[in-house]
């Protein structure tokens, strides 16, 4: 055996390396790819009914996370603080961080409400075809106004995660899907002698998936030996030590989230704002982008969670060969995703093809071809990116990944702009331009990793000061 072999095999197997990592992401990222199968599911679904809904899914789905990435960055957080409680052998404090995010989490259900109007605006601000937005409205309602279950299975499944129990995420997603594909086929299409639905039936099929993953989570964290293990009825009171401890280094993921999905929300409104031709291809592509990255957050979340163990434990070179094994992990599944995009697109765009050709249909084929096969190298650039993001939010250096994600994301939306508007070049040129500038990014980010100030962070405090 060759010494490269022997030494790649020698860092598998070690604390930190490919196959702990894949111990503690495989399960997560099966969960978001199950996240990823129940939004893909509604718009293939919808695309048998019409483009208009399908499109519709899109942009209501996006107008949704727009309201929620903030409190969801900002609850995310818990995962490195469970995680680096854990790992300081602090096993008492780590649901105490669980239940700060389940306060902010319960806090942000009435600001979403209230803000729900201004996302509304925002359709018509970018110019989407108005027989589009009427659909857009209805799913965003019936997702908003639920949007408490989504958040509360999110901040459980960041105390599963912290932990390292990531199995139990995966059961409730699964579940989540199960429910998610039978309700859309009855509702959508109108069985078991319901009318047909169509949106209205997909935002009831998701939003029920949401709760009964919600509710599997629930259990499980109330489990006798979860509750002995972690003291978690003790945990349930307001605790201000690891709230600002959550707020302080959550706010800046939460902000970055928001921020970001706003710029992604300027660029599908300016895809679609370019006519019903260029939002069914950009949809179609987005729709397999999507799914492909998604898995991607998977590994994110499992190097998050294993660079704050190891952080919260003092060992820093562990930490950081953790993140190295996530890239590794990343970039294998993008190689694969990168073949199948390049090698298979329009077998990829018929399958979104409706029951009844339009013209519409037709013309998006082409433009969507193309967009699939430039979205296989911005696969590749998240699959580097995502494990330097986590690695350094894990270490509690949120405040750089802050600046650099919404620097560059907000550098998109000009940039797409002049080139769709001022310049008039071609959806899938533009759409080129963007990832070009994503690679940007990795490197701004790797350049920060092997910088090394994140081993300096220090997140932690003794909450029993507080108690």
């Amino acid at each position: 055996m060759s010494p490269q072999l022997k030494t790649f095999f020698r860092n598998y197997h070690r604390p930190g390396g490919v196959k702990e990592l894949l111990v503690l992401s495989l399960p997560m990222i099966i969960s978001m790819a199950c996240d990823g199968i129940m939004v893909f599911t509604d718009r293939l679904f919808l695309a048998r009914v019409d483009s208009l809904q399908m499109n519709a899914v899109l942009g209501g789905g996006i107008a949704l996370e727009v309201l929620l990435f903030f409190f969801i960055g900002l609850t995310g957080y818990s995962t490195a603080l469970v995680a680096q409680y854990y790992g300081a052998a602090e096993k008492q404090n780590a649901p105490k961080a669980t239940f700060q995010a389940m306060l902010i989490a319960l806090l942000a259900w009435p600001i979403i409400l209230l803000l729900k109007p201004v996302v509304i605006s925002f359709f018509y601000l970018m110019h989407i075809p108005l027989s589009q937005v009427g659909y857009q409205i209805q799913y965003l309602n019936i997702l908003a106004w639920c949007s408490v279950f989504g958040l509360l299975r999110h901040v459980l499944a960041c105390y599963f995660s912290g932990i390292g129990h990531t199995r139990v995420v995966m059961n409730a997603t699964l579940a989540a899907l199960v429910v998610n594909i039978v309700l859309d086929y009855i509702l959508i299409f109108g069985k078991l002698g319901i009318e047909p639905m169509g949106i209205r039936g997909a935002g009831i099929a998701t939003v029920s998936g949401e709760a009964a993953a919600m509710l599997m989570l629930f259990y499980a964290y109330l489990r006798r030996n979860n509750r002995f293990e972690f003291g978690v009825l003790k945990s349930f009171r307001f605790n201000w030590l690891v709230m600002r401890t959550l707020l302080y280094y959550g706010s800046p993921a939460g902000l970055e989230m928001f921020l970001n999905f706003m710029a992604f929300a300027c660029m599908v409104g300016l895809f679609q704002g370019q006519g019903e031709v260029a939002a069914t291809a950009s949809t179609i592509m987005f729709n397999w982008d999507m799914v492909s990255f998604i898995p991607l957050i998977g590994i994110e979340i499992g190097v998050t969670s294993l660079v704050g163990r190891y952080m919260g434990a003092g060992r820093t070179l562990l930490a950081e060969h953790a993140a190295y094994s996530g890239i590794k992990i990343g970039v294998f599944y993008s190689a694969a995703i990168l073949l199948l995009f390049v090698s298979i697109p329009m077998q990829l765009v018929h399958v979104f093809h409706p029951d009844t050709p339009t013209a519409i249909y037709t013309q998006a084929v082409p433009i969507a071809v193309s967009m699939i096969r430039i979205a296989a190298l911005y696969v590749l650039a998240e699959a580097v990116t995502v494990a330097l993001v986590g690695a350094l939010r894990g270490a509690g250096d949120t405040y750089f990944t802050m600046f650099a994600s919404i620097s560059v994301h907000w550098l998109f939306v000009p940039i797409l702009y002049l080139s769709l508007n001022v310049f008039h070049l071609s959806v899938p040129l533009s759409w080129f331009f963007l990832i070009l500038l994503f690679f940007v990014f990795g490197t701004v980010l790797m350049l920060r990793f092997r910088g090394g100030k994140w081993k300096k962070i220090k997140v932690i405090e003794s909450v029993e000061k507080s108690n």
